[in-house]
């Protein structure tokens, strides 16, 4: 089964200012910015696209509409069920694209936070918890509603239950209930509330703070931080000594430290 929309026009759109922000903005509110086929595809080559790129520094992920994201299109998922095999490659193949796209945020060298100013649910959810940061609007709300529908959202669950405490997960997971943006800040799914109208330049300062750091120094941490959370103590430990002498002989570090004593502003290399 295939779909036939992969080369319209694009349903992310793509803006990176002269800090190094890129905004990739999911705009397909008609069908809730849901995780099709295209969507997965082009969400996935911007973030890998975004991850070799130089002049960005930092990727912020946000949407149009009052959806930030509804999961998987499960109505392009239903007509794979008109293939002989009932849908088996297909859907197998839609989990696929969706695990690799979540496995782009965390693994890409640049931070991403999530934007969400609407309703983010089942793989949306997922989304919003594979990002390194998130920042939602008060009237945000989040849920994990396969269990309704007799789907149970087992793949949100790798990134739900790696982001906030087993029983939050659980409760999330096996009731299939929304949460208010209080409720997600409390669970620890998102870092904190903005009111809708300074949503945006909430996020886009934290952005900016972080775009004025070494690139270099930002990657080798993310690498290391999900690293070292499967780790043991011990290997974690040893694993980040290890990291830290690297990190200590790259040319920012040198600078960096240059810096703090001379007490002036580190000119980063990038290096």
């Amino acid at each position: 089964m295939t779909t036939n929309n992969l080369n319209a026009e694009p349903i992310v759109l793509a803006n990176n200012n002269a800090q190094g922000i890129l905004r990739l903005t999911m705009n397909n509110p008609a069908r809730r910015n849901a995780l099709s086929e295209a969507m997965l595809t082009q969400l996935s080559q911007a973030l890998n696209d975004a991850a070799e790129n130089p002049a960005v520094r930092v990727i912020v992920v946000a949407a149009n509409g009052p959806v930030f994201c509804a999961g998987h299109d499960l109505k392009e998922l239903t007509l794979g069920r008109q293939d002989a095999d009932n849908g088996r490659d297909y859907f197998g193949k839609i989990m696929s694209m969706c695990s690799t796209t979540m496995q782009a945020i965390v693994n890409n060298p640049k931070p991403v936070i999530a934007e969400v100013s609407g309703v983010a649910t089942a793989a949306g959810c997922q989304l919003v918890a594979s990002c390194d940061l998130a920042y939602a609007s008060d009237s945000a709300v989040f849920s994990t509603p396969g269990v309704n529908i007799g789907l149970f959202c087992s793949t949100p669950m790798v990134a739900l239950s790696r982001n906030i405490a087993n029983k939050h997960a659980m409760e999330m997971l096996l009731t299939g209930d929304m949460i208010s943006a209080q409720r997600a800040a409390e669970t620890g799914l998102i870092n904190r509330i903005a009111d809708a109208s300074e949503l945006t330049t909430t996020v886009m300062d934290v952005a900016g703070k972080i775009a004025a750091k070494s690139s270099k120094t930002l990657a080798i941490g993310k690498q290391a931080f999900y690293q070292q959370r499967e780790q043991s103590l011990s290997q974690a430990y040893d694993f980040c000594a290890d990291v830290m002498v690297e990190n200590m002989l790259a040319k920012d570090a040198e600078e960096g430290i240059n810096a703090f004593i001379e007490k002036r502003a580190p000119q980063w290399s990038d290096q």
